[in-house]
């Protein structure tokens, strides 16, 4: 005998960013989304993670400095590639900004940490998904600068977990290819001999 919820996590895929739509959710449904994502494992209650909601016409505005900092790291821009950084994040009504934001501790080690916030990013997106929203997760190449973090609202000790893009989708998703699960795991054998 399964369960809804096995089912659920099972059917669980990402929608192409251009094909999630209007609506997005409300405010009331974002709040129990964030609630969901933030009931993770997170040793010493230290919540080391943030969310940033990018809505609206900040969406665009972010767009326009994404290219300008394109364009100042590479020089004058394809039409193709500017129109690309124009739209990293208006192609879906609500993305969510997944970050990681470790507190000093002696005890916890960063790491545990950025696992916490990674499992954050996951209750969201499965949260949204109850909802009856779809998402996508991405980080891309402003993730991995400082300017790039500046601009999207983070302080400088902060990472990027994934940006979760979330809107409507009535189409249907195309089944990839998954891992064969036989082949994820093993009993354990003894220490590792190399």
């Amino acid at each position: 005998m399964t369960s809804p919820i096995i089912e659920f996590l099972l059917s669980r895929s990402s929608v192409p960013i251009n094909e999630l739509q209007e609506p997005g959710p409300s405010d009331a449904e974002i709040a129990i989304i964030i609630k969901a994502a933030s009931r993770v494992p997170d040793h010493g209650r230290l919540a080391p993670w943030r969310f940033i909601l990018y809505r609206g016409d900040v969406r665009s505005q972010i767009g326009e400095k994404l290219a300008a900092l394109a364009e100042q790291r590479e020089g004058p821009l394809p039409e193709g590639r500017r129109n690309q950084e124009l739209t990293r994040f208006s192609r879906a009504p609500l993305v969510i900004g997944v970050v990681s934001s470790p507190k000093d501790n002696p005890k916890i080690p960063q790491w545990e940490m950025f696992l916490s916030a990674g499992m954050a990013a996951m209750n969201l997106a499965h949260a949204a998904n109850a909802l009856g929203y779809r998402t996508n997760m991405v980080t891309n190449w402003y993730s991995d600068v400082p300017e790039g973090r500046a601009i999207l609202g983070l302080a400088p000790h902060e990472r990027v977990v994934g940006f979760v893009h979330i809107g409507s989708f009535t189409g249907t998703v195309t089944e990839r290819p998954r891992p064969e699960v036989s082949q994820l795991y093993s009993d354990y054998t003894g220490p590792w001999e190399g």
